[in-house]
């Protein structure tokens, strides 16, 4: 296909796309109305009302959702390619992928059987009323949870990605010294230092960064200031584009909540606030298995932490709603996974009784609930933080917890993390590797959570920034490879996977930006 045929078909989705969306009917309205404006000429027609939109702002909320649609726009393909090959190209991730969700799928349906608690379930006027009356204090209600138990683990998913193979790839061809010393035996291409060098150029040991305390030729207090009127210009435009430039340096806590929403371009206009209502709705009507699980996980994780404790109850408002958001399924058509089907009650193997569950189609395993909790920090309404949250779901975090051959999927993570070590601190790797601790199997938790729950808040927002920025997960491998090294010193003493996991417990105290700039940039190739 060539570059102006492609142009074209892109322009034509994307076109497609947002013709169907509240945006375009926003606009329509807008120019229709403006009609009775006395600067609005006929013989000027196409271009007064373009001057009229752009001087309202709405050709700039146009460029927005049209930069969005490019960012999530699925690559180029033959047009002949089935849509499973759009989703995920390489067939042996895609069995995988489909065997995992099986696996998954199987234990929801068990624990459903074995406990006799239906899938869903309309909840009793009584209940409703109930669910109603404290939805803003759920942290205090204490259901019985301990029937219940995580669909899966961090190190259920990591045991699937280690025994991945490529049918088709025989790997005595590329035996080299170093070749099979880390766990993730697939052929897949991720970036060595170089390589990063080239696309974290912002980074540069010489450029300054909000997260590091100290700069080399700029006095911090003197960049920080410019920095900062430079991002309020960037939110006073209202430019997703500049918006995700500008983070690529870290954003200033007082303009973060505003540059990440305009990055997502997550808006909070009435029509969210009202579909947010919906939801709420729906949770309080229907009783689903999945609540449990989200409750059971709020549990586990959000409420011990030390940082996110006290947002246990917007946790649960936002999750139990993201169950029931059927928008949520758009996301499949570039994601790897299928959502799951279960078989209305009675009629097991029929096809046609299969429904969508849950009607989001992504089942919480353990830990989900920290991929929510530290945008508490920024946003504290409700319906905000919601749709902050789904969008930065279905851009990013989804890839961390399904298998695909993308460079932010966490196959290729997990993959670069080891060639990162394994490159630059061979002996470290050796070593660990002799005494059966292998890096991955402690590195894998903080990666499959982008680092949520493990790093202080401000640090992992400052790190989560550079996710936006650069629009990529790779950062996150980065960072796992970075705290290996800081930590190899005393990492070369130990003699056991539990003595190594001890000198790594915690991470709370490391400051993220100086460690991804010293690895990536001091590091001798």
């Amino acid at each position: 296909m060539d570059d102006n045929a492609e142009l074209s078909l892109t322009i034509a989705q994307i076109v497609q796309r947002l013709k169907g969306s509240h945006l375009h009917s926003q606009i329509e309205r807008q120019a229709k109305e403006c009609l009775h404006q006395p600067e609005i000429k006929l013989e000027s027609l196409k271009d007064d009302v373009r001057s009229f939109l752009k001087a309202s702002g709405w050709e700039r909320k146009l460029q927005n959702a049209v930069y969005r649609e490019l960012l999530i726009q699925l690559p180029q393909s033959h047009p002949a390619a089935p849509p499973e090959h759009l989703k995920e190209p390489l067939a042996y991730m895609r069995k995988a992928q489909a065997s995992w969700e099986k696996r998954v799928l199987k234990s929801l349906n068990s624990m459903s059987s074995e406990l006799d608690v239906p899938l869903a379930r309309m909840r009793p006027a009584a209940e409703q009323k109930d669910l109603a009356s404290k939805w803003n204090e759920m942290g205090t209600d204490e259901p019985d949870l301990s029937r219940f138990r995580p669909v899966y683990a961090p190190k259920d998913f990591l045991e699937v990605l280690i025994n991945l193979r490529n049918p088709n790839h025989n790997s005595s061809e590329d035996v080299g010294i170093r070749s099979h010393w880390g766990l993730i035996q697939v052929p897949l291409s991720v970036r060595d230092i170089p390589q990063l060098r080239k696309a974290y150029s912002e980074l540069n040991l010489t450029k300054g960064q909000l997260g590091i305390d100290d700069h080399a030729h700029i006095h911090p207090d003197l960049f920080e200031n410019d920095y900062v009127q430079i991002g309020k210009k960037v939110v006073q435009e209202q430019d997703s584009a500049a918006a995700q430039q500008y983070s690529r340096q870290g954003c200033p806590t007082g303009l973060r909540a505003e540059l990440w929403a305009l990055i997502l371009n997550s808006t909070n206009q009435p029509q969210d606030v009202m579909y947010y209502e919906q939801l709420t709705a729906g949770v309080i009507q229907h009783d689903l298995l999945v609540d449990n699980l989200i409750y059971k996980d709020v549990k586990l994780t959000a409420s011990n932490d030390d940082y996110y404790f006290v947002f246990e109850d917007f946790l649960y408002q936002v999750l139990l709603c993201f169950s029931r958001d059927t928008t949520v399924l758009d996301h499949f058509k570039y994601n790897s996974a299928t959502p799951p089907r279960s078989y209305i009650q009675g009629k097991v193997g029929d096809e046609e009784s299969a429904i969508i569950y849950p009607p989001n189609g992504v089942i919480p395993f353990h830990g989900f609930s920290m991929y929510v909790a530290p945008l508490c920090f920024l946003y504290n309404e409700p319906s905000k933080l919601y749709s902050v949250f789904k969008e930065m779901y279905t851009r990013y975090f989804f890839r961390l917890h399904s298998i695909s051959s993308s460079s932010s999927g966490i196959v290729s993570l997990c993959l670069q993390f080891e060639r990162l070590l394994q490159a630059h601190l061979p002996q470290l790797f050796y070593h660990l590797r002799q005494i059966g601790a292998q890096p991955l199997r402690i590195a894998f938790k903080w990666m499959v959570r982008a680092f949520s729950g493990y790093l202080s808040t401000d640090q992992l927002l400052l790190l989560w920034d550079r996710v936006l920025g650069y629009d990529s997960l790779e950062i996150i491998a980065v960072l796992a490879a970075a705290v290996f090294a800081f930590r190899s010193e005393n990492l070369m003493e130990v003699t056991s996977l539990a003595s190594a996991e001890a000198v790594l417990a915690d991470l709370s105290t490391l400051k993220v930006m100086p460690l991804i700039q010293i690895f990536l940039y001091a590091t001798t190739i």
